[in-house]
């Protein structure tokens, strides 16, 4: 693929993307551009894509067709899972995956090894300036004060937030979230929003949601997806107003 037809200054791009399982498209040449440092909401009803978008940019699922371009110059379809997340990606799914028998102090410190074991992580001496990234995490998902518990006496919202800051650790450029909200109490889904319009100050955020309030705290550019394409883009109030969105999603 000649790179000239990429937007200059995007951190991801799909043009024509298409994925079909067993005759359905779940995925109908799907476009998007995503740029540095943006934050941007991803709604639909259920089956219009939105798991397959995530399954494809992170290499679990190879398109039909289409590309995939990261960072203005890398084919994601050419690349495997581990590599894409070596390369960048990073990706939340909707379930908080920590390990509830290590403190929050301890899941910073096995994420921010990366390929080595718990054993050899969790006996490794840490260097300062790897305590002060675990710090500064600490701090920006609001659990300095629980670092030394166990991560199984979190609430969910708190597990989310560790999730997180473990993704963070890695210094990922670009996060894949899947449904943060979901099961949160109102407080923590307003932290929740705040803490994304903080980390995408430093990381481009991708953010698929249900919670139509959650979208809103995030003031950002939404996306709708619909049978596996864009219906429609822009502000909540201008795709909430759309006659296309309040048909096939909104008014149901």
């Amino acid at each position: 693929m000649q790179t000239k037809h990429i937007p200059q200054s995007s951190i991801l791009y799909l043009n024509g993307v298409s994925v079909s399982f067993d005759g359905f498209k779940a995925l109908n040449s799907l476009s998007l551009d995503l740029k540095p440092g943006e934050l941007r909401a991803i709604i639909g009803p259920n089956g219009a894509g939105k798991t397959t978008m995530m399954d494809v940019i992170t290499g679990k699922t190879r398109p039909d067709e289409g590309d995939v371009i990261f960072n203005n110059s890398i084919d994601l379809t050419q690349h495997d899972e581990a590599a894409i997340a070596n390369m960048g990606v990073g990706r939340k799914f909707q379930k908080p995956t920590v390990i509830e028998s290590l403190t929050v102090f301890e899941n910073l410190e096995l994420a921010l090894a990366g390929g080595r074991g718990v054993i050899a992580s969790l006996f490794h001496k840490l260097q300062t300036k790897q305590r002060e990234r675990i710090d500064e995490i600490l701090t920006l998902v609001d659990l300095t004060q629980r670092a030394n518990e166990q991560a199984g006496a979190l609430s969910h919202g708190q597990k989310q937030w560790l999730e997180i800051g473990m993704l963070l650790i890695q210094e990922p450029e670009l996060l894949l979230i899947d449904e943060p909200a979901a099961g949160m109490t109102d407080v923590e889904t307003e932290k929740t929003a705040e803490l994304f319009k903080e980390v995408s100050q430093k990381h481009s955020l991708v953010v698929v949601e249900h919670d139509m309030d959650f979208v809103r705290a995030l003031e950002c550019k939404v996306t709708v997806l619909h049978e596996g394409r864009v219906l429609a883009e822009g502000s909540l109030d201008q795709v909430q107003k759309n006659e296309q969105v309040i048909e096939v999603y909104l008014g149901r």
